[in-house]
């Protein structure tokens, strides 16, 4: 036997690699490159942040913008309330116009035509931005940047009308006049702000599947 057999038992035995080599059947790392973990498993992408910090994207809508959302449909109620009694009016003055017609009172016929011209008028305007606060408030769950801003401006809008209004009745001294006004402004409030803040920013700015 020779020592170089190596079914020689009395032979020396095989040479084993060097303590930090690589071992025979797996992919050699180039130098200075760490070694990656999971292989076979893509990288998921980082999502970027919002302002205030790289924050995980909210999973369920912000309770500012639940609350918002509830304000909208509240609004769109009483919108809808507002264009039926308009029409009302507009029907009760054209009512009155045809009458007077037919007495021969013309001069009253033609200012309750002009009546329930404008009462129709306010009874679309009131329809319309009904439909307005429904839209919104339907959209917030899939709405973007768009739904974001007329929402911001629908409320800022609002809160001004409500601010007037409260002016208006402090000066007339009833409380009664200023309750309506009052609770215009802080829904209007709401809904303005309510996109703005750092967790209804990042909830209109999520990606979307």
């Amino acid at each position: 036997m020779s020592f170089g057999d190596p079914n020689n038992p009395y032979g020396q035995p095989p040479q084993q690699p060097p303590a930090g080599a690589p071992g025979y059947g797996y992919p050699q790392q180039p130098p200075g490159v760490p070694p990656q973990a999971n292989y076979g498993y893509p990288q998921q992408p980082a999502y970027p942040g919002y302002p205030g910090g790289n924050m995980m994207l909210p999973q369920s809508m912000p309770g500012l913008l639940v609350t918002a959302r509830v304000f909208l449909f509240i609004i769109s109620a009483v919108q809808i309330l507002g264009a039926l009694a308009f029409l009302y009016f507009a029907a009760f003055a054209s009512d009155v116009s045809d009458g007077a017609d037919e007495l021969g009172f013309s001069s009253v016929g033609d200012g309750g035509d002009a009546a329930a011209g404008i009462f129709a008028i306010f009874a679309l305007i009131a329809a319309a931005l009904a439909a307005l606060s429904i839209t919104l408030g339907v959209k917030f769950g899939r709405g973007g940047q768009g739904i974001r801003i007329t929402t911001v401006i629908y409320g800022a809008l609002g809160a001004i009308v409500g601010l007037v209004g409260l002016f208006v009745g402090l000066d007339t001294g009833m409380a009664s006049s200023v309750i309506g006004p009052l609770l215009w402004l802080v829904f209007g409030g709401i809904i303005a702000a309510a996109p703005v803040v750092p967790s209804g920013t990042a909830w209109f700015a999520r990606p979307r599947y």
